[in-house]
């Protein structure tokens, strides 16, 4: 996907209270200045999940173990034992991710 390089300026004129006001709620919405104005400007909203870190950390590592173990048990060298706590522990973990996205509908 190709990205159009932002180019216009906008000038706004406002007092130095508003400004670091304004600085704060993007730096609290993990955003820049001129993103958190272009999103409030556009009227979209700004959602942020809380947790979803820990979530995010947590998927990567099981992706990661998942990956490992089937390229083991690809080459021959593990046979899984006790798949099904896996199994269960990945399922916790889409339900944590269903939980979380239903939130932010």
């Amino acid at each position: 996907m190709m990205q159009n390089k932002k180019s216009a300026i906008v000038t706004a004129r406002m007092t130095p209270e508003v400004k670091q006001r304004l600085q704060e709620r993007a730096r609290d919405a993990n955003m820049t200045l001129t993103q958190y104005l272009i999103i409030c400007g556009l009227g979209q909203k700004i959602i942020q999940v809380k947790g979803l870190d820990a979530v995010l950390s947590e998927l990567k590592a099981q992706g990661r173990n998942l990956n490992q173990l089937t390229t083991l048990a690809n080459m021959g060298r593990l046979t899984v034992l006790r798949s099904d706590e896996l199994i269960d522990r990945y399922a916790d973990l889409c339900a944590a991710i269903r939980r979380l996205t239903k939130e932010v509908r």
